[in-house]
């Protein structure tokens, strides 16, 4: 999405007042709170009515774990981005979400500043993580990385071809740079480096940028 539309958010929490001052909080920051929802399958009905940009998620949820709840609508609304707010910080939640298909996660210490910031760089698609949480999901990529995959077959696709510069591009998300980073780095600009990501996202039928970073370093392309 273009950095100057406004993000629709919505927000899922089954604490009230937490859930209330987060909604709140966005707004505050000129985002529009599309919806929020309580338990997990009143999350998935409300969005899949919205279509948030942005679905910030709790895990803890009655009715629908978060998990499965992130799991669903990132299934039906190929567009949508999840950011996971948490009170946990253990890996094995935040490896969870991740292979569900949140694009971020973000425990809930962090300042209103920190939160409306990472509700801002989910919606352009950049992978947002507390700091700490980051090392660990590119460690658990590199570990997945590493396994035997299937044997190459007669009948598998041919590996789709990029461009010189969508392979810079892919190299650089998967040494963890921001999309703003990317630019300065390539001097070009900030939506270049999106379509950049977007037309590689295409080519190899992938769906988000966590996707494409362990694409990255299943490639190699993160030792470069």
């Amino acid at each position: 999405m273009s950095e100057t539309q406004t993000i629709k958010v919505m927000v899922v929490d089954d604490h009230p007042m937490w859930r209330d001052a987060v909604a709140r909080d966005l707004a505050a920051a000129g985002m529009e709170v599309v919806a929020t929802a309580g338990d997990g399958a009143q999350a998935v009905r409300r969005a899949k009515a919205v279509v948030p940009d942005v679905l910030v998620l709790d895990l803890n949820l009655p009715e629908l774990p978060g998990v499965r709840v992130c799991k669903e609508l990132v299934a039906a609304l190929p567009g949508l981005r999840v950011l996971v707010l948490s009170a946990s910080g253990e890996h094995a939640d935040v490896l969870e979400a991740v292979k569900s298909g949140a694009t971020g996660y973000l425990l809930k210490s962090a300042s209103t500043e920190e939160l409306t910031d990472a509700v801002r760089r989910t919606a352009v698609g950049d992978a947002v993580f507390t700091p700490g949480l980051a090392g660990l999901v590119l460690g658990e990529y590199r570990r997945l990385a590493s396994e035997p995959g299937p044997a190459p077959g007669a009948d598998q696709p041919k590996a789709p071809q990029l461009t010189d510069r969508e392979t810079e591009v892919l190299r650089l998300v998967a040494k963890g740079l921001s999309y703003k980073q990317i630019a300065e780095r390539l001097v070009i600009s900030h939506r270049t480096v999106q379509n950049h990501v977007q037309n590689t996202l295409g080519k190899l039928q992938l769906h988000n940028r966590v996707e494409l970073v362990r694409y990255a370093i299943e490639a190699g392309l993160d030792d470069v």
